[in-house]
């Protein structure tokens, strides 16, 4: 009978010590948010994250990360100021020669309110 030798054990040198593993409590006062908030993305595996048993545990490196995971940037490169890019000499004729410049923004549609569901349910009538 043919006996298999078991895999060998992988093993961290003695000298370096194992990461430290933060708590979703900690990492929430960290990023300034709830832990339900840290627990409910990592349940979800929207953020990388370390579980011991049932308990969600993050290292240092896993906050690094979850900080870049939702850090925003800005969608365009920032444009110089208006004032900035016209000739200081130009002499302003009108007050209202700057606001006609600017897009005027209307609303697409006109939003309405439905009426309230409780009326339907319970088939009352006000």
């Amino acid at each position: 009978m043919h006996r298999s030798t078991p895999a060998p054990v992988p093993h961290r040198p003695s000298h370096v010590s194992p990461p430290r593993l933060y708590r979703p409590e900690e990492i929430a006062d960290t990023l300034g948010c709830s832990a339900w908030w840290v627990k409910d993305r990592a349940r979800r595996r929207l953020i990388p994250h370390t579980r011991v048993g049932r308990a969600y545990r993050f290292t240092a490196e896993h906050l690094a990360e979850i900080i870049r995971l939702y850090e925003e940037r800005p969608a365009l490169p920032a444009q110089p100021a208006a004032g900035a890019t016209e000739p200081l000499s130009e002499p302003r004729t009108q007050a209202g020669s700057e606001q006609s410049r600017r897009p005027v923004v209307t609303p697409a549609t006109r939003l309405r309110a439905r009426p309230p569901r409780r009326q339907q349910q319970y088939g009352t009538v006000a």
